[in-house]
């Protein structure tokens, strides 16, 4: 009997530190950004030459290459920007160039994925939000697929949907605005090395942490990890803002575009644009 006990207790000395292990599990992911462009300035009639085509669609580009920081324990994570390492938001053409609702650098994205709920805090014209809703239930399909992303072994996992993109089209002053459903292929690389359900933005359920995520035109890979860092990781839910679901949040950037295009409109109404045309189409 004693004997029988002696083994017991044993196991319980040599399991307790894994356990301890499992809940101080800590790590930082740092994540780079970049876009393909499908950029069109000017047409028969535009003074805009080879040479400033190139420039403004370099300087759009720029706008879509940024560095991002996952902090993340077992089940919570904070998602946001590192402003520091991202220059200042180009001009295109001389004008400022603002999209609504594309994730400014104070956003701070908080994930609880054993809760399956998020809250996004987000700074829209000088107006706080704090989003709350639920992760989505991303229907993944599972490959035997691999690749090596830095010293990490990665699984394939895909899904797809149909969403709806708005292209802007401006020719001769007059503004028109086309809508039309495509279908989103999102792609991820995924390792168990890391076996955290998470990923960049709003990204996870899969058995690992998320390191490559490709999603229409746009590409988010992790450049490095830096696991059980020395000095601790505060993961706090943001607070401060205007409590919204995502679904209103999304009805109030759709009306925000649309005063946008409205404004743009009554500018090119007044003869400023006559003789000129425009198309910029951002994919995905």
């Amino acid at each position: 009997m004693k004997q029988f006990i002696f083994k017991n207790a044993l196991m319980i000395f040599l399991f307790f530190p894994i356990f301890l292990i499992a809940q101080e599990f800590q790590g930082k992911a740092i994540y780079k950004t970049h876009r393909k462009m499908d950029l069109k300035l000017g047409g028969d009639n535009s003074t805009i030459s080879e040479t400033q085509h190139k420039q403004m669609e370099e300087q759009m580009k720029k706008m879509f290459q940024k560095t991002f920081i996952l902090s993340f324990s077992k089940s919570k994570s904070i998602y946001k920007e590192d402003v520091k390492l991202n220059s200042p938001k180009p001009t295109l053409g001389g004008m400022s160039v603002m999209i609504i609702g594309s994730g400014g650098g104070s956003d701070i994205l908080f994930k609880d994925v054993n809760k399956k709920r998020y809250v996004n805090k987000t700074e829209v014209m000088g107006k706080r939000f704090l989003i709350k809703d639920s992760i989505p239930n991303f229907k993944w399909e599972l490959s035997s697929e691999t690749k090596n992303i830095g010293n990490y072994t990665c699984y394939k996992a895909t899904f797809s949907r149909e969403e709806e993109q708005s292209q802007l089209n401006v020719d001769d002053g007059e503004v028109k605005e086309i809508t039309k459903k495509v279908k989103i292929v999102t792609t991820a690389w995924y390792t168990t090395g890391i076996p955290v359900s998470n990923g960049p933005r709003e990204f996870g359920g899969l058995p690992g942490l998320i390191l490559e995520l490709n999603e229409g035109e746009l590409t988010i890979v992790c450049t490095e990890i830096v696991m059980n860092p020395s000095e601790k990781i505060e993961i706090e839910e943001p607070s401060q803002g205007k409590v919204i679901s995502q679904e209103n949040y999304d009805k109030i950037m759709d009306e925000k575009s649309k005063e946008m295009l409205e404004r743009f409109k009554a500018r090119k109404g007044s003869g400023n644009g006559h003789g000129k045309s425009m198309e910029i189409r951002i994919g995905g």
